[in-house]
Formats: structure tokens, C-alpha cells, sequence
């Protein structure tokens, strides 16, 4: 049974930087491609990045330069570094796992691609 479990949410002031964190057990990095979205209130759910098992990243573009996905195999463990947040980064952020490997470098991930997904951690930004 694969469990994604997210932490690191919470609420800091524009400029300000998070590190959110994605556990994810019964689920191997090597079974496929992870991500990250986002959901603000009243909005669609969005991918922010995602990365492959052969280090092939892809970003949103109004992410790009302030926000890093990355993993420690090691510890079975996922990251989002988010540095000079601005207000409309806050949302809910969810982990995501999929079955399948590759990442379209040339788009964020679509939601359909991935199969396992967390229940999610805050990140709320003032200005």
C-alpha cells in the first residue's frame, strides 16, 4: 500500500521560504516519476514540478527560479525548497507518485499522469 505523507507547511511573509517534505512509503523512487501541485481556495488544482527517476526535471513557469524539487533515495523522501514566496503561492500542496516514468521538460505535470497522491500541507503567505 503506497501512503504519501507531506509536512513543512505553514505561514511565513512574502520573500520568506518553506521547505516542504513528502515521505512516501511502500512506493519505491525507482517505480516512477513525483511530483508536487498545488490547490489555492476557489482554484484547480496546478502542477508545480515534477521530477524523474533519471533526474529529468520540469517546472511551472511562475514557479521557475524561487521554487526546487528534489530527493533523498536514501530516505524515500521528496522536497519542494520554496524561496521568495509571494501571496499567490499559498494553497494546499499535495505529493504525488506515479507508475510510470518520464517527464515532459517542456510542461508542468498534469494530475491524470499520477496515481498516489498525499493529503496535503498548508502553505499560506502574507504580504
Amino acid at each position: 500500500q503506497v501512503q504519501l505523507v507531506e509536512s513543512g507547511g505553514g505561514s511565513v511573509q512574502a520573500g520568506g521560504s518553506l521547505r516542504l517534505s513528502c515521505v512516501a512509503s511502500g512506493y519505491p523512487f525507482s517505480r516512477g516519476s513525483m511530483a508536487w501541485f498545488r490547490q489555492a481556495t476557489g482554484k484547480e488544482r496546478e502542477g508545480v514540478a515534477a521530477l524523474d527517476t533519471d533526474s529529468s526535471i520540469t517546472y511551472a513557469d511562475s514557479v521557475k527560479g524561487r521554487l526546487t524539487i528534489s530527493r533523498d533515495n536514501a530516505k524515500n523522501t521528496l522536497y519542494l525548497q520554496m524561496n521568495n514566496l509571494k501571496p499567490e503561492d499559498a494553497a494546499m500542496y499535495y505529493c504525488a507518485a506515479s507508475d510510470r516514468f518520464g517527464v515532459n521538460e517542456l510542461a508542468p505535470p498534469i494530475q491524470t499522469d499520477y496515481n498516489y497522491w498525499g493529503q496535503g500541507t498548508q502553505v499560506t503567505v502574507s504580504s
